[in-house]
């Protein structure tokens, strides 16, 4: 299948702040330190970790790559300019520190850090230092994860297995364990399911972000600028991975307002007369067509 023309569209993509300008901060000791735990989260925190042992061995930047700095690539860069925020999933009020927690707890499938804490302290002062540049309510262009279209079919995890192994497996083996560093206590290559993968209430859980994130970001070492996967490869790699075994989180008080869920939250109950495989995999068109035809009656 040749690749998409879907591609990203050629505008100016928001760049983190130099390297320069952290050395020059007054607290750049602190900042980098912070980067350090974003890129290299399991050495400190990890199941092995030096200083504490709360997570699966993942690190931030396997979700938020080049150390939340990649445009497309879930970066960081539009968080200072909207935290704290009201977060739909909660219903509450959610700031950074919570916005971290929330991470390590669902995506390293672990336990939250207190926001007193050196290593929260110090991921905190980074991500907000990465967005210092965007203006307060804004949004930095190539932030979070590329809104990639919906397909006129469900997404099809059959169709996706052999592109999986085709593109994937080689990294993240055809078990999909990853590989583990030689000294044991992080991933050179993360687990994509199983019990050291990110749990199913993470946001990547959510096949709309995966194949948004894989489309512009795998096979690992493409970009925005040369994707290798068409949109439909995306879409069927992502139900793929996702319709994998991996831990489960107690989502009980997510989505307080049943209506606020995304339509591809694959758990009920919903708001719509649509059954949980359609929220899992789609088609996703009717779903959203059902909700607009609701803020016109």
């Amino acid at each position: 299948m040749e690749p998409s023309t879907q591609y990203v569209p050629e505008i100016k993509l928001a760049a983190a702040p130099s390297q320069n300008r952290m050395n020059r901060a007054e607290n750049k000791e602190q900042l980098k330190y912070g980067e350090e735990l974003i890129r290299n989260t399991a050495h400190y925190i990890g199941f092995k970790g030096t200083e504490k042992q709360i997570t699966n061995g993942l690190n931030c930047q396997n979700c938020h790559l080049d150390g939340g700095q990649k445009p497309w690539g879930n970066n960081y860069l539009s968080v200072a300019a909207n935290y704290p925020q009201i977060r739909k999933r909660s219903g509450k009020e959610t700031d950074v520190y919570g916005r971290i927690n929330g991470c390590l707890q669902r995506s390293l499938n672990g336990s939250p850090l207190d926001s007193t804490v050196k290593e929260m302290k110090a991921m905190a002062a980074y991500i907000l230092w990465l967005g210092q540049d965007v203006p307060k309510g804004k949004k930095a262009k190539g932030s979070k994860i590329y809104p990639l279209a919906f397909l006129d079919r469900a997404a099809d995890p059959i169709a996706g297995k052999p592109i999986y192994e085709s593109k994937c497996a080689s990294c993240h083996q055809s078990s999909g364990e990853g590989f583990l560093t030689p000294d044991g206590r992080a991933f050179t290559y993360p687990p994509l399911w199983g019990p050291l993968s990110y749990n199913d209430g993470a946001g990547l859980y959510r096949i709309s972000k995966f194949a948004g994130y894989i489309k512009m970001n795998m096979p690992f070492g493409v970009s925005h600028k040369n994707p290798q996967l068409s949109d439909e490869e995306a879409w069927d790699l992502a139900a793929y991975v996702d319709s994998m075994p991996r831990p489960e989180k107690d989502k009980t008080n997510d989505w307080p307002n049943i209506a606020d869920k995304p339509i591809d939250h694959p758990f009920g109950p919903f708001a719509d007369p649509f059954p949980k495989s359609q929220h899992k995999y789609g088609p996703f068109k009717p779903i959203q067509n059902w909700y607009e035809t609701q803020k016109t009656k």
